[in-house]
């Protein structure tokens, strides 16, 4: 897990009403896979691994929400992941029980964007 202190600044300083939920995301996904690095892009942390897969939605106040910029092409069937545009798709974790519930899956899908961006 490699955590980016200017994501660890940034949450620090983040006056959002799920901070505490979005370090609890944090966490999970970082620990997903140890491929995965975070950053800040477009004001916001954003997981990274030979590309961008996924920042999080700070306008989104009552759930945690995050968009997988290239959700589309990311191999496999996951749930989780909603829309039906032709790139991005987005996941939403409502609290600390849901994000309990969807650990598993979340999982998955960080794997097979890794694995994904390994073959490019």
């Amino acid at each position: 897990m490699t955590r980016s202190p200017e994501v660890d600044a940034w949450l620090a300083h983040c006056a959002h009403p799920q901070a505490t939920l979005m370090e609890e995301v944090r966490a999970v996904i970082l620990a997903c896979d140890p491929r995965l690095t975070e950053c800040i892009k477009w004001q916001a942390p954003t997981f990274t691994y030979k590309g961008n897969m996924a920042t999080f939605m700070p306008r989104a106040r009552k759930y945690v929400g995050l968009m997988f910029h290239s959700g589309a092409s990311i191999p496999g069937t996951f749930s989780l992941l909603k829309g039906d545009g032709t790139s991005a798709r987005v996941l939403s974790v409502n609290d600390s029980t849901d994000l309990r519930a969807k650990s598993p899956e979340i999982a998955l899908i960080v794997r097979s964007w890794c694995d994904l961006r390994d073959l490019a």
